[in-house]
């Protein structure tokens, strides 16, 4: 599991059905067994999905309790900022709930709203970064199990974390609008087990959707989270 300083990061599958809109030139959209929400194939196979993210770039986050936008630096973290870029690329986000927030401190995600999809991402590892920028409020950050264990799970600071920094946990953006909407993600059931009774990570994994519907419908979901176009250089627009 991915620790957060004495936490443990309860990874979880997603708690609601939405439609996930493709991105132009990925991959085909594959059904998940049983329902009618479609996923990139693509996300299958962690390993051709490496490329190199711009400098900058914003992606937006379309969620159940409203928008919020996160600016990339890749200089501040290059490994973290390109596998993000790939799985926002790739709409792994879209779906996926915010399965562990402590208010004060965090607010976790990261986990495919499709347990097929999380397990092919279980091991697919990346080096960790040098820490360049401190975690403090509204700074993003892939949890960690350990030294070189990053995944897909991530973290948007409440505060000042930066208690974390001495522990390998460095950050590649930032939430630059709508904050405010990350600060009203639903709280209430706290931590997983064994240290709280928040979702748990095993069980998520194991029955997906339903054991979320069933036993945490209030959680925040992700609706969509999309690379945001970038402007066009000035005097380069095409006339006809």
């Amino acid at each position: 599991m991915k620790a957060i300083a004495r936490g443990i990061l309860a990874g979880v599958a997603v708690a609601a059905v939405v439609m996930v809109v493709m991105a132009q030139g990925t991959a085909p959209a594959q059904k998940a067994a049983g329902s009618s929400v479609s996923y990139d194939k693509a996300l299958l196979n962690p390993a051709t999905l490496t490329a190199k993210a711009p400098e900058t770039f914003e992606v937006k986050f379309v969620t159940t309790e409203g928008d919020f936008v996160v600016l990339v630096h890749r200089a501040w973290a290059p490994l973290g900022a390109d596998r993000f870029y790939n799985l926002v690329k790739h709409h792994f986000f879209d779906g996926a709930a915010f399965y562990r927030v402590l208010k004060g401190f965090m607010a976790q995600f990261g986990m495919s709203a499709y347990p097929e999809v999380t397990k092919a991402w279980d091991r697919a590892e990346i080096k960790d970064d040098r820490v360049s920028q401190s975690n403090t409020r509204g700074k993003i950050t892939f949890a960690t199990a350990g030294p070189n264990t990053r995944t897909t799970q991530l973290f948007i600071s409440f505060g000042n974390n930066s208690f974390l920094d001495s522990q390998g946990f460095s950050p590649f953006g930032e939430v630059t609008s709508g904050m405010d909407v990350v600060d009203k993600l639903y709280n209430g059931y706290g931590d997983g087990p064994p240290d709280g009774k928040g979702p748990d990570q095993g069980k998520a994994t194991a029955q997906g959707r339903a054991y979320l519907e069933k036993n945490f419908p209030k959680l925040s979901i992700i609706k969509s989270a999309t690379l945001v176009p970038s402007a066009p250089p000035a005097g380069g627009a095409k006339k006809p």
